[in-house]
């Protein structure tokens, strides 16, 4: 098999991005969509302080991760054809990283606001943590072992 070209490798890398937020995207969408309908909802008057908070952590995180998942996207159809793919693979790796960032504190918001509506502050703290090293492992430092390791 004959070896790829460095255009070619940026052109194959940026299309496998930009796939992987294909992939990513709705479950983010589906997050912000929820979120945005939960003060609508009876009973949001009874939540409490802490509960709002932690509502507008999860809202803007969902918000931020949209930005940034979206973001390659859109800087893909204003830099068509303007030949700076590899700059352009660059910055939307950052993006979709920033973007898991805001996605993994989003879900962990969440996850606290609804273990607090079920359970107490308590439970919420330590199952939210949880969940925030769940994202933090699996997402980040497992690969960044991987990377540092090979």
């Amino acid at each position: 098999m004959a070896e790829e070209t460095q255009e070619e490798r940026v052109n194959r890398e940026l299309i496998e991005l930009l796939n992987e937020l294909r992939v990513a995207l709705p479950g983010v969408q589906v997050l912000f969509a929820f979120l945005l309908a939960v003060p609508f909802a009876n009973g949001w008057r009874n939540v409490t302080e802490v509960q709002k908070d932690a509502y507008m952590v999860a809202l803007l995180s969902a918000l931020a991760g949209s930005v940034f998942l979206i973001a390659p996207s859109a800087w893909h159809r204003i830099l068509f054809r303007r030949r700076d793919k590899e700059q352009l693979l660059r910055i939307s790796n950052v993006f979709a990283i920033v973007g898991a960032f805001f996605v993994a504190i989003g879900m962990s918001a969440s996850v606290f606001l609804v273990t607090d509506v079920i359970y107490d502050n308590k439970t919420a703290s330590i199952v939210a943590t949880l969940a925030a090293l769940l994202f933090a492992t699996v997402w980040f430092v497992a690969p960044a072992l991987r990377r540092g390791a090979g």
